[in-house]
């Protein structure tokens, strides 16, 4: 898509994006070696087509957005419905049915090919039972990180992995000390747990999104990286995937 025929709506579900995408990209997990690059459109608060590129190289995220945007008859892959449906949930998801989910994964991700036969069936097995096309179930159901780095997780890397969020109790210097729930594993089960304080750096050399954050406001976070500040509708969209899928895992742990 040339630069000058993308929409303010395209630009913005970029920039939303990439605020999710930097965490892993930084560590090399996922997409191509563009970290500084992500790093210095989020510092400036820039959206253009060389974003989007970058965005594209990364061979799980992008795919996920390709299909949930083409099931809901929406052209843009990076349309903020889009965005927002893979990263935090939305009603977008809902209308996916398991046949189009199962050809995502065995045919635009190869997942049929790159899973030993049992993994990939216990992975497919549980899309008749509700799992949506939601990050949260790639990262706790396919338990092989599909990026750069094809190691299992731990629970250390399923915390990080997943977009986890937290409500502000205060701001010290450039932490943001927040209340949120980690994921603990009690025997071989998965759950979220009590809500405790977690302290978030800040990047205060960016674009000024957290520099006024306030007491109250919920944020997202993905690989220590704050990605955003979320409504209180975002935030019970999120824990319904995320809780959905934590029982879905669940079943074969």
């Amino acid at each position: 898509m040339p630069l000058q025929t993308q929409s303010a709506l395209t630009l913005e579900g970029i920039a939303q994006c990439s605020r999710y995408a930097f965490g892993p990209n930084r560590l090399h997990y996922c997409g191509p070696d563009a970290s500084s690059e992500v790093a210095a459109y989020i510092a400036e608060n820039q959206s253009d087509q060389g974003l989007s590129n970058i965005l594209q190289g990364f061979q799980t995220m992008y795919p996920y957005l390709k299909t949930i945007a083409h099931q809901n008859g929406i052209g843009d892959p990076f349309d903020p419905r889009v965005v927002e449906a893979y990263w935090i949930g939305n009603e977008l998801l809902e209308p996916i049915a398991p046949k189009a989910f199962y050809r995502h994964l065995a045919e635009d991700l190869d997942l049929k090919t790159k899973y030993e036969p049992k993994m990939f069936d216990q992975l497919v097995s549980k899309l008749p039972q509700g799992a949506k096309m939601h990050h949260s179930f790639h990262v706790f159901n396919a338990y092989k990180r599909t990026g750069h780095d094809a190691v299992f997780h731990n629970l250390e890397s399923m915390d990080s992995c997943r977009v986890s969020w937290g409500q502000v109790t205060r701001l010290e210097g450039p932490k943001i000390i927040m209340q949120r729930k980690p994921l603990v594993l009690e025997g071989h089960h998965l759950r979220l747990g009590d809500a405790e304080e977690y302290a978030l750096n800040r990047r205060l050399e960016e674009d000024g999104t957290f520099d006024e954050v306030k007491s109250g406001q919920w944020i997202t976070m993905h690989w220590q990286q704050p990605c955003e500040i979320i409504s209180d509708r975002q935030t019970r969209w999120l824990e319904h995937f995320t809780v959905k899928h934590i029982a879905l895992a669940n079943q074969t742990l």
